[in-house]
């Protein structure tokens, strides 16, 4: 048997070049998400303000859950964590227990901060490629190791060392003055030195370096410190000093780190984009391969469908279904292993690509370096081995049992009756879209609602594809009349839909899904960017916003403009996350004085009267979730870690435009890696209060931060929210491309298929010119039924978002979007039809029919 399915393939390669493409596509995408699947599980971030320090000993870093469950005599004890937003500290006693341990050169603390060099002219100048700025104290120096190149070490409250590439950059040397904004208020010093590590200048921060009183104070945690590098004697092996350092520490909650465990502890955003690439590597390969099976077996009825002619003779001349369906299966193995391994090797390249995309919009830090093992390729390979072995089967099942009787007569002309089973099959899978679209209005957080959205879009193409000869006649009856105004072409159209529903339905139902998944992945950005810029442009209150191009606003700005006369109020505003348990919720800190002339958050119970320190303002999907209301005590971890009690004074409507926690800057100021606020909300007295030259010139000097009115406010917030959608859009295109290609490939197919039948049109008197006429309005016939259904679809599962996410059934779509993602389905579907079409017509039609398929 095997050697009939090699020569078969061998002789029908036209045929299975479909097959072969949809299967290398689906195992290029598969090998490209394993591939980030596997670099979120097993990926290593690179240290290099430790790379001299071969032990670090840093505060734990996540919230722990532990659940104890008995079973009769046997107790089963689980444990989860999650990370915090900001950065755990030390206490600064930590440092002399270290110190004292054996085999201890040196025992180095290190206090990180944020710390930007701004220009003469007012400028904040960034750090390295863009990058953070950090400010350090120059004791800490070993630790990667720094060592001086020019100057010499800072000794004063008011001088810096700056590293060499920032210097360079910037245009300083020993002696020259420099502004530096940090946590504090502006500050001028004295360059003493420039400093360079011993590696080359590092390529993800920037360094300035402080006396350690100085850098102490900036770091607002006074008795603390961030991590601490033990320096080993002679002769003591970093795998010793470790365990001395762990059993010293044992039982006080410190971490130590050696190797390649040490870039976590230096770059928290990069141990936090571990969870978010396994996170997006698994749901875009769920769905890639929900996707492929859906396109593959499409792809594999078809071309068993063109093949029927050749099948019925096998069943005419005594053949078995058994044998048919193994010869089937050997041909589906056979090319799904082919196309399994090149599409493997393929999807190395893809998925560097992808990961560099990654960084470049900042998803993941560039530290996070891909990991490519064994276990992506072989998962490839064996799901192309399966899903073609699967489609195969699916699709030869009702060709290997008719009886031989019956199959040189099916072969010449598509059944007319309905298929029960399939029927079925399609409403049962109506039914499960259905009944995921009721469980996704009830989602109200994005990590939850995403794969369910994409799932839902899945499941509601494959009942598609199952009824779609049903819907392709019903659609041929609606349309039919219309259709005729073409006499000649509409007619033959509307003929050629109408016998043969089953073609049309595996034209329609790529399409269809290309269309919805598009739409869907293009409008649930939308939809929550929109439901956010409302509510954030309903509830803020304040005539104008102090915004900074810097690290943040220093607390002098708000001091400033609650001087100037005709100012009502001002209110600070910092962003962190808190975790209530295990859950994280976006939170922000606001200075509660005047507090309701700036901001209203829509309260729907309780007050914000009286809004103090120890006071918790919570949305309504918070409150729901948590089961509070106004008057209880809520406890929660603060960015830091921090356990608090707080009590919730208010429940409000307007979550996703403020964040689902809302508690006094005062507090979250103290708990946050970058105390400085994000903005300044600034009310002034009805028609008397003062503009945006007077609140300028109260700012002063202060570097980077300007007045902004509303519109500049939204238009920021609006550019914010398509930077973060372009990753989501680079994710999800992946399968919208792979869909394109099987919408083209589908097409193409289907139409090569019909050579002889245009053949025949063309010897009973049909012209070149009829017959393209005949292929542009079959075309858009499935470009119209697909829009319809893939628009439906799309439409049903933003709804059904919407509802969930938002709370209305208000999906926000951007008509131009939407036209042109129908506009590029068209010239797909044109491209693949035409193109192919005129190819099937330049053979003389004697020559056509006489050929042997």
């Amino acid at each position: 048997m095997l050697r009939y399915a090699l020569r078969t393939l061998s002789a029908r390669k036209g045929g299975f070049t479909g097959a072969f493409l949809a299967l290398f596509c689906a195992s290029a995408l598969i090998t490209a998400c394993g591939i980030l699947l596997e670099t979120g599980l097993r990926g290593t971030i690179g240290t290099e303000r430790y790379a001299g320090s071969p032990v670090i000993v840093a505060a734990d870093q996540n919230v722990h859950q532990v659940t104890v469950e008995r079973k009769g005599d046997k107790t089963k004890r689980k444990e989860k964590t999650k990370p915090l937003g900001e950065r755990v500290w030390l206490p600064a006693g930590t440092v002399t227990t270290l110190a004292a341990l054996p085999g201890v050169r040196a025992a180095v603390p290190e206090v990180t901060f944020p710390a930007y060099a701004v220009t003469a002219s007012g400028r904040v100048v960034p750090g390295v490629d863009g990058k953070a700025s950090y400010g350090h104290a120059w004791t800490s120096a070993p630790l990667t190791p720094f060592t001086l190149v020019e100057g010499a070490a800072p000794a004063a409250p008011d001088e810096v060392v700056v590293d060499r590439e920032l210097a360079a950059r910037a245009g300083l040397k020993p002696g020259a003055e420099v502004t530096v904004q940090s946590t504090d208020a502006p500050r001028t010093y004295r360059v003493t030195g420039v400093a360079a590590p011993t590696g080359g200048d590092l390529g993800q921060q920037t360094s300035l370096f402080f006396t350690d009183a100085e850098a102490g104070r900036l770091s607002r945690h006074a008795g603390r410190v961030m991590a601490v590098g033990v320096l080993p004697e002679a002769g003591v092996s970093p795998s010793e000093l470790a365990a001395r350092v762990a059993q010293a520490l044992d039982g006080s909650g410190a971490t130590v780190a050696t190797g390649g465990d040490r870039g976590p502890v230096e770059f928290l955003d990069a141990a936090k984009a571990r969870i978010k690439l396994v996170s997006m590597g698994g749901a875009i390969g769920g769905t890639s391969l929900l996707v492929a099976i859906l396109v593959v077996v499409g792809t594999f009825a078809l071309t068993i469908q063109q093949r029927h002619r050749e099948l019925a003779l096998l069943r005419a001349v005594a053949a078995t279904p058994r044998q048919v369906r193994a010869l089937i299966g050997r041909e589906a193995l056979i090319v799904g292993a082919l196309a399994g391994v090149l599409g493997a090797v393929a999807g190395l390249p893809v998925a560097h690509w992808l990961h560099g995309r990654f960084v470049e919009f900042k998803a993941i830090p560039e530290t996070l370096r891909p990991t490519v093992g064994v276990f992506p390729f072989f998962a490839a390979v064996g799901a192309s081995l399966l899903g073609a072995w699967a489609a195969a089967r699916i699709s030869a099942r009702r060709a290997s049992r008719i009886r031989p009787a019956e199959a040189l007569s099916e072969a010449a002309m598509e059944r007319r009756t309905v298929a029960w089973g399939r029927l079925g099959a399609g409403v049962g899978f109506l039914v499960g879209g259905v009944v995921l679209l009721v469980v996704l209005a009830t989602l109200r957080s994005e990590p939850a609602a995403t794969p369910v959205t994409f799932l839902s879009v899945v499941v509601l193409a494959v009942a598609v594809s199952l009824l779609g000869p049903l819907v392709a006649r019903i659609a041929v009856a609606v349309l039919g009349v219309p259709l005729r105004v073409s006499r000649v072409g509409g007619h033959l159209a509307t003929a050629n839909a109408r016998a043969h529903t089953k073609r049309l339905s595996a034209a329609i139902t790529p399409l269809t899904l290309l269309i919805a998944m598009a739409c869907t992945v293009f409008f649930v950005q939308t939809t929550m960017g929109a439901a956010a810029t409302a509510q954030a442009r309903a509830g803020n209150k304040a005539d104008w916003v102090v915004g900074s191009a810097g690290p943040g606003v220093p607390a002098q700005a708000g001091e400033r403009l609650r001087r100037v006369p005709g100012v009502a109020a001002v209110t600070e505003v910092v962003r962190t996350s808190v975790r209530v348990g295990l859950e994280k919720y976006p939170a922000q800190g606001v200075s509660t004085d005047g507090l309701a002339l700036t901001w209203d958050p829509a309260v729907t119970a309780g007050t914000l009267d009286g809004f103090g320190p120890r006071s918790v303002a919570l949305s309504e999907l918070a409150a729901d979730a948590l089961g509070k209301r106004p008057g209880d005590r809520l406890g929660l971890a603060l960015g830091d870690g921090t356990e608090t009690e707080l009590t919730v004074a208010a429940v409000y409507e307007r979550g996703l435009g403020f964040g689902d926690v809302t508690m006094a800057h005062a507090l979250v100021a103290r708990h946050v890696d970058n105390p400085l606020a994000s903005s300044l909300l600034v009310k002034t007295e009805d028609g008397a209060g003062p503009g945006r030259a007077e609140l300028g010139r109260a700012l002063g000097a202060l570097p980077g931060v300007a007045v902004l009115d509303r519109d500049e406010v939204e238009d920021l917030q609006a550019e914010v929210q398509r930077s973060n959608a372009e990753v989501n859009y680079l994710a999800m295109g992946l399968i919208i491309a792979f869909t394109a290609i099987a919408v083209v490939n589908t097409l193409a197919m289907s139409v090569f298929d019909r050579t002889r039948e245009f053949a025949l049109l063309r010897l009973i008197g049909t012209t070149r010119r009829q017959v393209r006429g005949m292929l542009r309005i079959e075309a858009a016939l499935v470009v119209l039924i697909a829009a319809v259904l893939g628009s439906g679809i799309a439409f049903a599962v933003l709804t059904a978002f919407s509802v969930g996410m938002t709370g209305s059934a208000s999906p926000s779509v951007d008509v131009p979007t939407y036209l042109g993602t129908v506009g590029c389905a068209a010239l797909l579907t044109a491209l693949a039809t035409l193109v192919p079409g005129r190819l099937a017509l330049a053979g003389r039609p004697a020559d056509v029919i006489g050929s042997r398929v």
